[in-house]
């Protein structure tokens, strides 16, 4: 087979050879890069203010009228003044039974479910509770009744009862008071909540 043979050639030949896409940068071309960057940033933080929970969280406020409260409630800006407006009532133990019930069912281990149970039973429905709920002695029952078993919905029916309460009762002077008003207005800082359900 025939040898091929190349006639020795330099680098920089070959690069003379092939055509250059680029093209030489224009002063223009880089000012006005700097203006396309402020553009991209005001475009971003356009973003980030219309996607913030504030203005998210004044959009259900304004339609506060026709949301039901458990929507509301899952929204943490709400809960904790919607607990604020309750404790101004000194009401506050109808919304914080039913987060102990909430967190008990959906977060308490199985091991802890006997502990926990006792601990909200004692803190909300036992006879001589500082913060005793309105709940009727036949649930009160079924509850102790329940207990024993620990299980994870043994609160389901109190819990349930002091929701009907709330939404009945505070629910509707909330949506017209003034701490509703400052929501609607611009919304608030508000510290984060955490779960009241431990083991030890």
């Amino acid at each position: 087979m025939p040898k091929l043979l190349f006639s020795k050639m330099r680098i920089y030949e070959f690069k003379d050879l092939i055509p250059s896409g680029r093209k030489p940068r224009k002063l223009s071309g880089l000012l006005s890069r700097k203006g396309q960057k402020n553009n991209i940033r005001c475009i971003l933080v356009r973003k980030i203010a219309e996607n913030s929970p504030c203005d998210d969280y004044r959009s259900k406020v304004q339609c506060g009228n026709t949301a039901s409260l458990g929507e509301l409630l899952k929204n943490r800006y709400y809960l904790v003044t919607f607990r604020e407006f309750l404790q101004s009532e000194f009401s506050e133990e109808n919304i914080d039974f039913w987060l102990a019930c909430r967190d008990y069912r959906d977060f308490t281990p199985p091991a802890c479910r006997f502990l926990r149970a006792t601990e909200i039973y004692q803190e909300f429905l036992h006879p001589t509770a500082v913060k005793e709920v309105n709940v009727d002695q036949c649930t009160r029952d079924k509850v102790k009744r329940s207990m024993a078993e620990a299980s994870p919905w043994c609160f389901d029916e109190a819990a349930a009862h002091v929701f009907r309460l709330m939404e009945s009762d505070s629910w509707p002077r909330f949506l017209h008071s003034s701490a509703c008003g400052r929501l609607r207005a611009g919304g608030p800082t508000v510290p984060h909540l955490t779960s009241s359900s431990k083991c030890q």
